[in-house]
C-alpha cells in the first residue's frame, strides 16, 4: 500500500479521501460503542461534520462523467446530505429507532458502497491499495 497516488492527486480528493476513512473508522467504533452517551453524541457530530466534508468534496470531483460534470454518485452525495439533515432531526427529536436506521443506511451506502467504486482500476484508491 502506498499513499503516494493520493498526496499527488488533484484537490479535493486528498480531502475528500482522507474525511471519508476517517468517517470509515468513526462509524465502526460508533456502531460497536454504547449509544445515548455523551461519547456517542460528540462522536456522531464529528461522523457528521465528516460526512458532509466527504459529500460536499464529491461535487468538485468529476472522474466519471455521465450527465455534463455528474455521475450517479453526485446523486447519493445530495442524498447523503439530506439523509445527514434527516438523521440528527430525528436524534434530536427523540426518533431513535429512524436516526439508528438513517445512520445505518448511510454507513453502508454512502461509505461501503460508494467505497468499493473507488477500489475499481483507474481511480485513485485502486493505485493506493494495490498499486497500480
Amino acid at each position: 500500500m502506498t499513499f503516494s497516488p493520493l498526496w499527488s492527486a488533484l484537490p479535493p480528493i486528498p480531502l475528500h479521501a482522507v474525511a471519508a476513512m476517517t468517517a470509515f473508522v468513526l462509524g465502526c467504533v460508533q456502531m460497536a460503542l454504547r449509544k445515548g452517551t455523551a461519547l456517542h453524541v460528540w462522536l456522531g457530530r464529528i461522523w457528521v461534520a465528516l460526512m458532509a466534508v466527504v459529500a460536499g468534496s464529491s461535487f468538485f470531483i468529476h472522474d466519471l462523467r455521465l450527465w455534463g460534470p455528474f455521475s450517479p454518485l453526485h446523486l447519493l452525495s445530495v442524498i447523503t446530505l439530506a439523509g445527514l439533515g434527516y438523521a440528527v432531526v430525528m436524534a434530536r427529536r427523540g426518533e431513535i429507532e429512524r436516526h439508528r436506521r438513517t445512520m445505518q443506511y448511510l454507513f453502508c451506502l454512502a461509505l461501503v458502497l460508494t467505497g468499493a467504486f473507488t477500489l475499481l482500476p483507474g481511480r485513485v484508491m485502486h493505485q493506493v491499495i494495490f498499486g497500480s
